[in-house]
């Protein structure tokens, strides 16, 4: 019976267009993280920005009547916390695990204090259409078997996400402004020689990576979830940094992990009929982040700046 719901499940667009999404939902985070860490500041706090962001695109959507004014405050709270980060991290060279870890205790909670006091204790109920994200259609193409769901049938934020992963893969590698952010977070020292200066791609890398973080909390809670609940991130800012990892510090390969660990966030309550534990298979998306990290970490290299605050000789 498993395996024939198994296949079931598997055979169906709305399964692998559930895991698109799931994917995108990491995969944008995952993108900062690599810019963060090819810069050389290892990021832990992508489960802080996402939580601000979605509780800020909340909020916002439902003060100006604009998802869109939802979605550019969420960018921006992602963007002026990852700042704080950058701030600790870089100036004052404070240990970036610690920074990370408290801007994401920071962020939880930041949310679970101000939410009751803004709702009056009542909580956030359902968006209306107006308020979410949409799902766009692409014509004729939406309207081919099993492929026009699975791929012309998504939220705005997919292609969006698209774009910003070939965009940044470009950038990393087939500019000099991608040169340079690699040279930082290999031989930051050589980086200044050459008149690069680090502090500043630094800077601009984190803060990169609070936007999209931001722009990934935007979308799971004025796209997926068209509502925000305490702690609503629940661990998928450490996946998206762990999918990072297992696809090497590349925008391409953390790309194909999102998308291995989506498969599995759309998997497991898809199986909740086999007579499986429905909290067993909650926890299928974090046991496949343990195997990637256990399986392949080892043979992983960080850039050898990574984690290394950098002092200007001139200082």
């Amino acid at each position: 019976m498993f395996f024939q719901i198994l296949g079931k499940v598997l055979l169906s667009a709305d399964f692998w267009q559930a895991s698109l999404q799931f994917a995108v939902l990491l995969l944008l985070p995952a993108l900062g993280a690599v810019l963060s860490e090819r810069s050389g500041v290892i990021n832990l706090a992508m489960e802080g920005l996402m939580l601000i962001g979605a509780y800020v695109g909340v909020m916002m959507a439902i003060a100006t009547n604009n998802v869109w004014l939802g979605v550019l405050g969420a960018v921006i709270a992602g963007g002026l916390l990852a700042l704080v980060h950058a701030v600790v991290s870089i100036h004052f060279m404070a240990n970036q695990t610690v920074s990370g870890i408290a801007i994401n205790l920071a962020a939880l909670g930041l949310t679970n204090f101000l939410l009751p006091i803004q709702t009056q204790g009542q909580g956030i109920k359902a968006l209306d259409d107006a308020l979410r994200l949409p799902q766009l259609q692409w014509g004729p193409l939406a309207n081919i078997p099993f492929i026009g769901p699975v791929l012309f049938q998504q939220n705005i934020i997919f292609y969006v996400a698209v774009v910003i992963l070939l965009a940044t893969q470009f950038l990393l590698f087939r500019t000099n402004i991608g040169l340079r952010i690699r040279a930082v977070g290999e031989h930051p020292h050589a980086a200044d020689t050459a008149g690069v200066n680090v502090r500043l791609v630094r800077y601009a890398c984190v803060v990169s990576s609070g936007l999209l973080s931001g722009l990934a909390g935007a979308f799971l809670s004025l796209g997926i979830a068209g509502i925000f609940n305490q702690n609503m991130t629940a661990g998928q800012g450490y996946i998206a940094l762990a999918a990072m990892i297992f696809g090497k510090y590349t925008p391409f390969g953390a790309a194909a992990a999102c998308l291995v660990f989506g498969l599995g966030e759309a998997l497991s309550p898809r199986l909740q009929d086999t007579g499986i534990s429905a909290n067993l298979l909650s926890t299928l998306p974090y046991l496949l982040t343990l195997v990637a990290l256990v399986g392949l970490v080892g043979r992983t290299t960080a850039p050898a700046a990574d984690g290394v605050p950098y002092e200007p000789a001139s200082e």
